[in-house]
């Protein structure tokens, strides 16, 4: 069936100029292969990826465009070849949707980092030519490989934000083995990546200090989110009482801001990871040569890791802090994520609200 014969049976919002305003649009999918799983969405986290290419920020943004790429829903239709999955699973689609599947990273399970490149979630080339398109739609079709398995005791507007808020923070500290009990973690920002550091910090058992720039999610950070202690990044006298006192930093903040100050509070062989993206990073030689320290970068996961921190979150109860919202608020919605205003996800809720 080529496009022209398709029916348009999938109802989205769609941003159709790099005003970045979302707003109804129906569309075709394409149909079932043989490996693919058709999903029912249930609910799709918002991520600022979401406001980076609708607002064509990247300069590649190809319209009308969907986002969407934390994706939770159940499957309503299987390929003749699909083993893994069957009708009725819980299951989620993170932020990419198909890779090369022949070089050493996608064998080894480690498929976004594909020498090929990843196929986005959105705004990617699919393998029938067309552009992919996001979660902010009632069903997407995508090859078993890249779905995830929910369990069915895990709500799925709470796995949602897994897909990609969770993995991106869940992936390095698993890499760089920071599930170590009585280690000391430093986590730099409190938005959707920060507080799911601060929450595997506390299931490994790891001292959890949050530094922020402001004093107003202290109160949260403490008590909700369970971290032992907060820190004001501009306040000289607290970061310099912290000095080499801590073995891991995850970095989640994508404003520009200095890192000498942090690099200086890693003890000797400390490992400091980046998952933001400022527009520089900078710091001095000295900052890592005479602390033995190692400076990482990480993008999300691949799906053996992914599917690993889903069951763990299920296995220990690990829940992102979500404000659930109407489709029709989601331009309100991304507003209030540039301007940082929400503790800590917004998740949508496609199967009530998107009509």
């Amino acid at each position: 069936m080529d496009s022209q014969t398709r029916t348009e049976d999938c109802l989205g919002w769609a941003a159709t100029d790099p005003s970045g305003v979302l707003s109804p649009y129906k569309f075709s999918r394409r149909p079932l292969g043989s490996d693919d799983v058709s999903i029912k969405i249930n609910h799709c986290g918002v991520c600022y990826a979401d406001v980076v290419w609708s607002r064509n920020i990247m300069g590649d943004s190809m319209y009308p465009l969907v986002p969407g790429h934390e994706i939770a829903g159940i499957v309503k239709e299987v390929g003749s070849n699909v083993q893994r999955i069957k009708v009725g699973d819980h299951v989620g689609v993170g932020t990419y949707v198909n890779s090369c599947r022949d070089c050493e990273y996608c064998n080894d399970g480690v498929e976004v980092h594909c020498v090929k490149g990843p196929v986005l979630t959105f705004n990617g080339i699919d393998e029938d030519g067309t552009v992919t398109k996001g979660g902010y739609s009632n069903y997407i079709v995508v090859r078993e490989r890249y779905c995830f398995r929910i369990p069915s005791n895990y709500p799925l507007s709470l796995a949602a934000p897994l897909l990609c808020a969770g993995i991106t923070v869940y992936t390095p500290m698993m890499r760089h083995n920071m599930n170590q009990p009585g280690k000391y973690l430093g986590v730099i920002g409190l938005g959707g990546l920060g507080h799911m550091a601060v929450k595997f910090g506390k299931v490994f058992g790891l001292h959890v200090t949050v530094f922020s720039t402001g004093i107003s999610k202290k109160e949260e950070a403490l008590n909700l989110l369970g971290a032992d202690r907060f820190i004001v990044s501009s306040d000289q006298e607290q970061m310099k009482g912290l000095s080499k006192s801590l073995d891991f930093i995850i970095d989640t903040a994508s404003g520009d801001h200095p890192f000498d100050p942090y690099m200086s509070l890693l003890k000797i062989g400390g490992v400091y990871v980046l998952v933001g993206f400022p527009s520089e990073v900078k710091f001095s030689p000295a900052s890592l040569n005479m602390g033995m320290r190692t400076v990482s970068g990480s993008a999300t996961g691949g799906t053996k890791v992914t599917q690993e921190m889903i069951d763990f979150c299920a296995a220990h109860k690990v829940y992102p802090q979500i404000e659930v919202i109407p489709i029709q608020y989601v331009n309100e919605a991304l507003e209030r994520l540039i301007k940082r205003d929400v503790k800590y996800r917004f998740v949508i809720d496609i199967e009530s609200t998107l009509k």
